[in-house]
């Protein structure tokens, strides 16, 4: 009793001092922080007001440790994430009184709004930020600027009691998805987060019903989504350029895009509507136009095929009915655009293969739209997809290119931590065998090129010349995404398509 009750003075200390609940709350909270650990009694002491308890990823271990000896609790990550989502939950406003200081804010400033928005969600643990610095980031110079690498080893690995318990829980089919406004309050199970801590921003868009959240695994600066209320599937279509526009309009610092909407590119959950934005400038947005365009009907919208690896067109304006138009127009082309001399069918049998991955910026209030096109085709040679990773670069990312990475940040698997920064590492500095164990023989073929190009490595400099050509593996992937290739050929066929718009 006396360890839990220290344990939860620190906690609730810790969310005064955050300003998640007021002082008036303090003794309901802790009440029902007690009848959560089954606990009827509670140490008092002077020191309940101290200004202690700023650690909130120590009180929470040593809380679930609590719980794990009272039995309340599985001890395992899943099970200890889900416990751990209902204790801060208490300690949080309600919805509407979230969404109350969220709208007042934003009658102020919307930058306001989401910065009172971002720190709650990370203040909460929605975002475990102790998590998320676990990640490893990291950016490369290159030819088309410089390009963010991350390895992601925030989300936890796959957890063996839950995915037993998973096996023998019966699905419910509630929330339908990880993005439905259901997930708001709901306290997990097995195979399904907890999401007590979880609110959300209800918001308008182009007239219809969306909810704002942030990602729990922010891959950069308050990483957001913009889920559509109703679970139905992603559709790239005109309405999605107004969606996006609105948006931007609505909070101007901050950008917002759509993956794409079929399979193999799409890299994402196209069973619910949605899209991804945030306070970033990323690498794509940097990017200059390399070659302008003209398009009729339309020569008051600045328009331009993009100096990057990917088949980029980005159009400019002030006036946003008129982007709306011209997105549309460039999207219905593609939808039916073929040219076999580049390996680009529009359909095989009636499945559809072109899309689009559209990005929206306010820029000095100018909007941007950048629409990259996209070809979910794959071939008997190359079944992940003909405009996907190459086999070559599979032992470094074989996942599809999605939104984020299309945008010039690479997501790169936990796996490449100890494979490549510790046992490749390893076996470069020594002159070890590159076939020595399985996974040193998948980077092989590419350390054998590193040992050629460079000879002998230094201890000082391994490390940065590891990141550095980890970038240039990225790089190639994202050219290998592009539906045109960064040569003359490709340079031609892009131009074709551009002439017929």
């Amino acid at each position: 009793m006396d360890k839990l009750s220290f344990r939860i003075r620190e906690l609730l200390n810790y969310g005064e001092n955050k300003g998640l609940f007021e002082k008036e709350d303090r003794i309901y909270i802790r009440n029902r922080l007690l009848h959560l650990f089954k606990e009827d009694e509670y140490l008092q002491t002077d020191t309940d007001d101290e200004n202690c308890g700023e650690d909130l990823e120590k009180i929470l271990k040593e809380l679930l440790d609590i719980a794990v000896e009272r039995g309340l609790c599985v001890d395992s990550v899943t099970f200890r994430d889900l416990f751990d989502s209902e204790i801060m939950n208490l300690l949080l406003p309600r919805p509407s009184e979230v969404i109350k200081t969220f709208r007042e804010k934003y009658a102020k400033s919307p930058k306001e709004a989401t910065d009172y928005y971002y720190d709650l969600s990370r203040a909460s643990d929605y975002i475990r930020t102790y998590r998320v610095k676990k990640d490893l980031r990291w950016k490369v110079d290159c030819e088309y600027g410089k390009i963010d690498i991350s390895i992601n080893l925030s989300k936890p690995e796959k957890d063996p009691k839950a995915i037993a318990a998973a096996g023998k829980t019966k699905s419910t089919g509630y929330p339908k998805c990880l993005l439905c406004a259901e997930n708001e309050g709901y306290a997990g199970r097995a195979d399904h987060p907890g999401r007590g801590n979880h609110r959300i921003i209800p918001l308008t868009v182009n007239g219809t019903s969306w909810g704002l959240q942030y990602s729990p695994y922010v891959y950069y600066n308050e990483h957001c989504i913009l889920l559509n209320q109703q679970h139905v599937p992603m559709k790239i279509e005109k309405d999605t350029f107004r969606k996006l526009l609105d948006f931007v309009q609505q909070f101007p610092h901050y950008i917002l895009g759509s993956n794409a909407d079929l399979p193999i590119v799409g890299g994402s959950i196209l069973s619910h509507d949605h899209y991804q934005g945030g306070h970033y400038t990323f690498p794509m947005a940097e990017a200059p136009i390399e070659t302008g365009t003209v398009i009729p009907g339309y020569e008051d919208v600045e328009a331009g095929i993009l100096r990057w690896p990917m088949s980029v067109i980005r159009i400019c304006s002030k006036n946003i009915p008129r982007l709306v138009e011209l997105a549309d127009h460039i999207l219905q082309n593609w939808r039916s655009y073929s040219d076999p001399s580049a390996n680009i069918l529009s359909e095989t049998a009636g499945v559809p293969h072109n899309t689009i991955t559209p990005i929206a910026r306010c820029r000095n209030t100018v909007y941007e739209l950048d629409l990259v096109l996209r070809n979910n085709r794959t071939t008997e040679e190359r079944p992940l997809g003909l405009f996907h990773p190459g086999p070559a670069y599979h032992h470094i990312k074989k996942e599809n290119i999605g939104l984020i990475e299309v945008m010039g940040l690479a997501v790169l698997p936990a796996r490449l931590k100890t494979e490549i920064f510790q046992e490749l590492r390893e076996a470069l500095l020594t002159g070890g065998d590159l076939h020595a164990t399985p996974t040193l023989e998948s980077h092989a073929r590419w350390a054998e090129g590193l040992r050629l190009k460079y000879g002998d490595f230094d201890e000082k400099t391994i490390d940065s010349l590891l990141m550095r050509e980890v970038g240039y593996v990225f790089v190639g992937v994202l050219e290998d995404a592009g539906v045109y290739k960064r040569s003359p050929e490709g340079r031609e066929a892009f131009l074709r398509f551009a002439e017929t718009l």
